[in-house]
This record gives structure tokens, sequence and C-alpha cells, in this order.
């Protein structure tokens, strides 16, 4: 297969791959080799893969869900499957959560909030924000695995809520000073080009959900209204208290879109009906 291609096609697949690579190794901890090429160049231009990785996460997550429903009862299967979400990524959004939480709740200035949100310790804010969202987020997959919709949603979920916390990227301002981060080092920036490959990756899974919603247009477009929402409104309020986002405040996107996508499935569900 490699034959129909010429070399300097090849080279940019390679290129691209070590991309997606790099996303990988940036989200999960599922293995990818050492010898991966590292520049703060690519670390950007992979951001276009995070929706991608995310889809990857997704379907690891529901292939496990898979094996624990048919072993244990639908509420033991799904704190198995988060267990293992939270394996698989290392537990780094949640980690982003709870650390944006004690930031913005403890700090009174954008340099304290900063500070707090680089100390590894979790302090009252945070741990109240991990423990209510856990909870949210282990009766809402209850309700969804109830609906036979727990598979589809967790992938569009995993895949669509990093396109929205990437997307931050673009039009925000990275404030961590990185000499003194505890994080990974991560995208700080983000071309037109990234952003639509970020967008049109998202859109895969959306693919499949003519299969399981009545109406999934105006699911889709309840989807998109209520996100862009909670996009400006977020991105508002970081620039409001740290003038920016962190890599904390990344993952916290992610979490509150995960579930803000469930949230909105469940609500769909009531009121038009799925298989």
């Amino acid at each position: 297969m490699l034959a129909f291609f010429s070399k300097r096609q090849l080279v940019l697949i390679r290129y691209q791959w070590q991309l997606f690579c790099l996303a990988l190794m940036f989200f999960t901890q599922l293995p990818v080799s050492k010898k991966l090429p590292y520049s703060e160049k690519r670390m950007n231009q992979a951001n276009r893969y995070f929706s991608l990785v995310g889809l990857v996460i997704g379907l690891l997550v529901v292939f496990s869900n898979f094996v624990f429903k048919h072993l244990f009862s639908l509420e033991v299967a799904v704190v198995l499957t988060m267990i293992m979400s939270l394996f698989i990524t290392g537990a780094f959004h949640e980690d982003g959560l709870a650390d944006m939480a004690d930031g913005m709740g403890g700090g009174y200035s954008k340099s304290k909030r900063l500070t707090i949100m680089k100390d590894s310790r979790i302090g009252t804010y945070g741990s109240v924000t991990l423990i209510l969202s856990l909870l949210l987020k282990f009766q809402l997959l209850i309700q969804l695995g109830q609906h036979a919709l727990l598979s589809i949603s967790v992938i569009f979920a995993y895949t669509v809520s990093r396109a929205f916390a990437a997307s931050l990227i673009f039009d925000t301002p990275y404030v961590a000073d990185e000499e003194l981060s505890k994080s990974k080092p991560i995208a700080s920036q983000q071309s037109k080009r990234d952003l639509v490959v970020l967008m049109v990756l998202a859109l895969i899974p959306a693919m499949a959900l003519p299969w399981f919603f009545e109406d999934y247009f105006s699911f889709l477009i309840l989807l998109f209204v209520t996100l862009l929402v909670i996009r400006f409104t977020f991105r508002y309020w970081l620039i409001t208290k740290i003038e920016g986002f962190t890599g904390d405040c990344l993952g916290a996107a992610q979490q509150i879109s995960e579930l803000v996508i469930y949230l909105v499935i469940i609500h769909h569900v009531s009121t038009v009906g799925g298989l």
C-alpha cells in the first residue's frame, strides 16, 4: 500500500502520525515511543488531534464497559468503567479540574490563583468539586446505561469534549509560567488549520447518532448552542480571573463539557426519545 505514495507524501504521513502520537502521549498513559521527536512547534500542531485521541480513549473505555457489564451489575460496571478511564488518562483532566477549582476558589488575585493551581496538593475547593463531578458523572452514566446509550454517549462526549477544551487555545492567551508549572508541556498556540482539523475529527462520532437518536438534528443544534454559550462564558470567566488559560483550565473545560454533553443527551432522550 505504501508503494502508492511518493517519498514526500510518506514523509508527510509519518509527520502527522508523530503528531498524533504526541497528542496520545499528552492525554493518556498509553505506551508511546520514547524516541518520538518533540518540539514546541510539534506540540502546538499536535492539538489538531486532541479530539481523535478522545475518540481512541472513548473506544477503549466503551470496550471495557462491554466486558464489565457482562460480569457485573450496571452500577458496578459503571464504577469499573470510570476507574478504567482514570487509569487510561492518568486522571489528567480530573487533576486539572481540581487544581482550577482550588485556584479560583482560594485565590484573590491573578498571581495567587496561578500559584495555587501550580501546587500539587489538593484543597477544599478542589476536593469538593472533584467529588461532586465524579458523583454526577456516575449518576449520568447510570441513566445512559438504562437507556442503552452509554457506549455512543461516552464515545461522542470523549471526542467532542476534548475538541471543546482544545478550541480555547485558538483565541485565549496562555498565561502559565512554564518554568514553575507542575504540569506537562501543553499546546499554547493554535492555527486556523489546526482548529479546523480538530473540529472535523470531532464530528466522526456524530455519524452514528442517527442510529441511536430520534430527531438527532435537533439534538446537535441544542448541543452546539449549549456548548457555544458555555465556551463563551467559561472563556470570559478565565480572562476575568487570570487573563487567559492554563493546562489545568483545559482539563477543567474537558470535564465540564463532558458532563454537559451527558446532560444534554439525557434531556433530549427524556423529551424526544431514543432507541
